[in-house]
């Protein structure tokens, strides 16, 4: 079967090419039979891409009967193989996943996907941190935890649920029964570290499935590169169709939106604590389709502004990004599923960062070292670095921005085409930062949010921060960003207290 899907991984890079023999080839192997796991990975994620970059309505009507199939081909395995778990093909149909969830993403799941969501006993890490948990929701467990050596927390939740009710379900309606705060609840859920099993089987949470509406962009040329894109002019286009989600479409997403990350093992601040009533899509053409929305009014941090959001590319889900934003700086995190990486990556990057400054009113872009690379080999196995570089990002350490440009001669003089990964480690231990020709560079170089919520401000800047920090409690977000942008004196105070720990302006 290796020359058909060598052939079909061929067409990733065929556009503009008639795509009938690529039709006829999909049937083909719609009916072929897989044994591998290698292989069966192998066809569901050149077909899930070619889902969501179709070169015609024929083409993506034949890559939704192949994945339609998939779970059937999975039950013919029998046992789910090992290599269909693993975090970068996990949620295809016919599988499932182990993990550990926070309390919102559990009780979310399980309220969504019942009995096929339920504790995983043989796999809990330290079965004896139940304890706590179990004798606040079933006092009578008590008697046994903390004084027997190994406490039977499976036992007493086996003799106290219903024979209906997972285990899950059970602690969970158990935990919505206790008085206190909700963060309690978390704060006892999370502390037992529950391995949870999960049976996507064909849910619409598999990734195979799920699809939030029909494809409305057929590419008949060439996918856009990356020097395809020039960053500054995105950034100053015209801006891109908003329309605000009702609650109950809203609601709906961001259901999907929870799924999607979970199946991936990925759980997100803001998927957790969504501002339901503020949920916006947005249409930047070729078939995108971004979802954004903030923090709900309870779950929002004492300085920064926070953002979310998930991209859907002709109705696939195709990655997320996540905004933290003070003034006009915003700390960008995003991630292209793996599926998706020889797909149009700068255009899409460029269209969130346009998205920020027209709904924000950010300019300048901060990236974490973790997303060039540190302590994240999948970034520097991408060359995450020369990304971001050659879109007009440069690290803020003066050094690395150094080594930076020796790299870049040598590129440019010939022989070794390529960064040695030893180099790319060494480069992503810099942040670095975008700023467009109008903005002073390097006002935020030194700048930490840390540094800044650890400070002691002055009275006078407490005062003029607190006026501001109310509209952080109600509406939109944004709504304080731009109060903040609109304050050059409180900017300048915060800047000096995030970038030396004192204020020399108020």
């Amino acid at each position: 079967m290796a020359p058909m899907l060598d052939e079909l991984a061929s067409w990733k890079h065929r556009y503009g090419e008639d795509p009938a023999p690529l039709v006829e080839l999909l049937y083909r192997l719609t009916d072929a039979p897989f044994p591998s796991p290698e292989d069966l990975i192998r066809l569901h994620e050149d077909a899930l891409f070619l889902r969501a970059y179709p070169q015609s309505e024929a083409v993506a009507r034949a890559c939704d009967e192949l994945l339609c199939g998939f779970g059937a081909r999975l039950a013919a395995l029998g046992e789910t193989p090992e290599e269909l778990e693993e975090p970068e093909v996990s949620g295809i149909a016919g599988t499932s996943l182990t993990a550990i969830f926070s309390y919102e993403a559990a009780r979310s799941l399980a309220a969504r996907h019942g009995g096929s969501i339920d504790i995983a006993w043989e796999d809990c890490p330290e079965p004896d941190r139940f304890g706590p948990l179990l004798a606040a929701v079933f006092p009578a467990a008590r008697e046994e935890w903390p004084v027997e050596a190994h406490f039977p927390a499976r036992d007493w939740v086996d003799r106290a649920r219903k024979p209906d009710q997972t285990s899950l379900e059970w602690i969970l309606q158990r935990l919505e029964r206790l008085d206190g705060p909700r963060a309690r609840r978390a704060e006892l859920y999370d502390g037992a570290r529950i391995m949870l099993h999960w049976r996507i089987g064909e849910s619409s949470a598999a990734r195979t499935h799920t699809r939030r509406g029909a494809p409305s962009f057929f590419h008949t040329a060439p996918l856009l590169r990356r020097k395809d894109v020039d960053l500054q002019r995105e950034l100053s286009g015209p801006p891109l169709p908003v329309r605000r989600l009702p609650v109950s479409e809203a609601r709906s997403v961001l259901a999907m939106i929870q799924d999607t990350s979970a199946v991936r093992y990925r759980e997100l601040y803001g998927f957790n604590f969504p501002d339901l009533k503020h949920v916006y899509s947005v249409d930047p053409g070729r078939g995108l389709e971004i979802v954004f929305f903030g923090a709900a009014p309870e779950a929002r941090l004492p300085l920064r502004a926070y953002h979310a959001g998930m991209f859907f590319k002709n109705g696939v889900p195709s990655g997320y990004i996540e905004i933290l934003s003070l003034f006009e700086r915003a700390e960008v995190g995003f991630n292209l599923y793996y599926t998706f990486r020889e797909g149009e990556t700068a255009w899409i990057y460029a269209k969130l960062l346009r998205l920020c400054g027209q709904m924000l009113g950010v300019n300048v872009f901060w990236v974490d070292p973790y997303q060039i690379g540190h302590d994240n080999e999948e970034a520097i196995e991408s060359g995450a670095f020369w990304f971001y570089r050659k879109l007009g990002f440069r690290p803020v350490d003066p050094l690395i921005e150094a080594m930076a440009r020796r790299e870049e001669s040598r590129l440019a003089a010939g022989g070794d085409k390529r960064t040695s990964s030893r180099l790319l480690r060494r480069l992503a231990e810099s942040a670095m930062v975008y700023e467009p020709v109008e903005v002073l560079p390097g006002e935020w170089d030194r700048f930490h949010v840390r540094r800044l919520a650890a400070a002691q401000w002055p009275a006078q800047v407490r005062r003029r921060f607190a006026a501001l920090a109310r509209l952080k409690a109600s509406g939109e977000e944004a709504r304080y960003l731009r109060a903040l942008q609109d304050d050059a004196k409180l900017r300048a105070a915060l800047l000096d207290l995030g970038t030396t720990g004192t204020s020399e302006t108020a």
